[in-house]
């Protein structure tokens, strides 16, 4: 495992931030960290790059302890960290080298990846001159100028438009395609559900939900199917209500009742069917549900 935490606890005084918390992050995947404000997410990921000690617990990065592959780890803050009186180029330059890289490299490769984000023509200029948003997409090109194999991102789309959201989105999922490790921490769920490969969902220092997206979507998806048809028999077994919906039909099915075979019994009473889905369950609606159900 790329990065393994096992046991961690943080405390802040009195309070508990992260509580026995552990997971895993496998190469060369996204994992969304989740969960509701002040849930410990940011403390998690602050502990793993090391700039925070445990106090109790264990955490391993690349094999090691925190801190020690620094320059294999990139980490974008979700406050800005960028010095408002340098030049955005001279900014990465700095940054880079900090991390191990040479300035001949990263001139180019800086050059590369502000014209990726649309901010070549700002790279003479100071950081203060940007605006908000374009000092969130430099930031985010700070975070990888060295190249790292590991990529911490904390609210990566703050303050980006619909247009920067969608660049930045298509940047972190080319960045997966080319083998990259990517910890993605968001309250925006549509794009997490887009992004990620597994979710940890943590409440209160806590993890409370875990595991791949797909069989965490399958688990908590609503027992209803909708079928666009001209009518539903009154017979279908397995069918606990029917209720009609803009020319189509949802179906409430029983527990222990699959939309195979709802599917099966339709086609054998001769109904012509033209469309037939398992209601989908958005990730946000899971969201809620579970952090509802803790604090209840």
């Amino acid at each position: 495992m790329i990065i393994q935490v096992d046991e961690l606890v943080k405390r802040y005084g009195d309070v508990v931030a992260v509580d026995h918390l552990s997971f895993e992050v496998r190469r060369g995947e996204i994992l969304g960290l989740l969960g509701p404000n002040g849930a410990g997410k940011t403390t998690t990921i602050r502990v793993i790059m090391g700039i925070l000690q445990p106090d109790e617990g264990s955490v391993t990065v690349l094999g090691q302890p925190p801190g020690r592959a620094k320059g294999r780890v990139g980490y974008l803050p979700e406050e800005r960290g960028l010095y408002r009186n340098l030049k955005v180029l001279d900014t990465l330059i700095y940054l880079a080298e900090l991390k191990g890289a040479s300035r001949k490299t990263t001139q180019k490769r800086a050059a590369t990846l502000l014209e990726r984000i649309g901010l070549e023509d700002w790279a003479g200029r100071k950081v203060r001159d940007l605006s908000r948003g374009m000092q969130q997409r430099l930031q985010f090109i700070a975070s990888l100028i060295h190249d790292p194999d590991i990529l911490f991102l904390d609210e990566p789309f703050q303050s980006l438009d619909p247009v920067n959201t969608e660049r930045i989105k298509t940047f972190i999922t080319d960045l997966h395609r080319e083998g990259k490790t990517i910890v993605l921490s968001t309250h925006q769920m549509n794009l997490v559900e887009a992004l990620c490969d597994r979710i940890l969902l943590a409440d209160r220092g806590r993890a409370v939900l875990y595991g791949p997206l797909d069989q965490i979507k399958g688990e908590y998806a609503p027992h209803v199917v909708r079928v666009r048809t001209a009518r539903i028999p009154p017979d279908i077994p397995g069918v606990t209500a029917v209720e009609p919906d803009d020319g189509a039909f949802n179906l409430t099915l029983a527990a222990g009742t699959s939309p195979q075979a709802v599917l099966r019994a339709l086609l054998e009473r001769d109904v012509e069917v033209q469309l037939f889905e398992v209601a989908p369950v958005p990730l946000e609606d899971i969201f809620v549900a579970v952090v509802d159900g803790e604090e209840a």
